[in-house]
């Protein structure tokens, strides 16, 4: 009796949801068991319990709910108009938990599972796609959810779980990621084609110093780097432009609104040139991250030790 109360107090109008769903979830499958056979001892042999358990069970699932859900007919049992009306919500509840639990183990399974990648959008055009397709090769029915987006975006997309792996720029360098150096990509100082340095094949960044620059906004990575190879070469950048995506800044270069500093283009691009800049080293490494202690789903471990061979061959030559 003491039990039946404390039951009834937890599923009371003013009862946490969380303890309602805890004390009903392990016996709705026995509830649509038998109200789909409407016999227990039919219902018992298909699930494969002892009867006596799935008495008890429907027997308890009528206290806590504190309403009759079957009429009993000798052996047979029949839903009452409550039993009817909770059934149809217990079986759209047992499908849905059916559906997601086919779903993880789709998503896990080694030949067609899902693998969660962020990348740059720099990446986006060619490298990315080769990758995917040279991986393919000996895992055809993978399947992946991209996502491009800049490097900070990523990263904590990343630690809320909903990357699986990124490919991004810096390599980051944090006590709950795991990052590996992939490879190395140079910049190179993208001018309009008539600017004054257009004729050069090679140039210092300091002869840049009085120009007008277009960047990617604060919080790009590219733009760390920019700023930083500036202050190497011993200046602040004059930023006149700021944006989202490289390409739009290489068409503001060709516009003439300005130079910058840009890894080099997946299909030439007219009206500008592209310097290769001799001093400060003018490079960023590109890497790969995951969450440290998070164990990897087979489709995801294979990607990579993928990347990972991919060392110092990421990028296209």
């Amino acid at each position: 009796m003491e039990h039946e109360q404390r039951s009834q107090a937890r599923l009371s109008p003013s009862g946490d949801t969380q303890d309602i769903a805890a004390i009903l979830a392990p016996r709705l499958a026995y509830f649509a068991g038998v109200a789909r056979t409407e016999h227990v001892t039919r219902a018992a042999q298909e699930m494969q319990v002892p009867q006596s358990t799935l008495s008890r069970a429907l027997v308890r699932l009528e206290r806590d709910l504190g309403v009759d859900l079957f009429a009993r007919h000798g052996r047979t049992v029949s839903l009452t108009p409550a039993g009817r009306t909770f059934l149809t919500s217990v079986e759209r509840a047992l499908a849905e938990v059916e559906r997601a639990a086919e779903e993880v183990r789709a998503d896990v399974d080694p030949a067609s599972g899902k693998v969660a990648f962020g990348f740059l959008h720099t990446m986006g055009f060619e490298t990315v796609p080769g990758l995917i397709r040279a991986f393919r090769v000996d895992h055809p029915r993978v399947r992946f959810s991209l996502v491009q987006n800049y490097g900070e975006a990523m990263i904590e997309r990343l630690r809320a779980g909903e990357l699986d792996l990124c490919l991004t720029s810096p390599v980051p360098d944090a006590p709950d990621l795991v990052a590996r150096r992939l490879d190395e990509q140079r910049l190179r100082l993208v001018v309009p084609d008539d600017h004054r340095l257009a004729s050069r094949r090679r140039v210092r960044l300091a002869e840049a110093a009085e120009e007008a620059f277009v960047t990617l906004e604060p919080g790009y990575g590219l733009r760390r780097i920019t700023d930083d190879l500036c202050r190497q070469a011993g200046f602040r950048p004059r930023i006149a432009f700021e944006g989202e995506e490289a390409e739009t800044l290489r068409g503001l270069v060709a516009a003439g609104l300005g130079v910058a500093l840009l890894p080099p283009p997946a299909v030439p691009r007219p009206g500008v040139a592209e310097l290769t800049v001799t001093a400060p080293r003018a490079a960023r490494e590109i890497g790969v991250a995951w969450r440290a202690g998070i164990p990897d789903t087979p489709p995801v471990a294979a990607f990579k030790r993928f990347l990972l061979s991919r060392r110092g061959h990421l990028l296209p030559d």
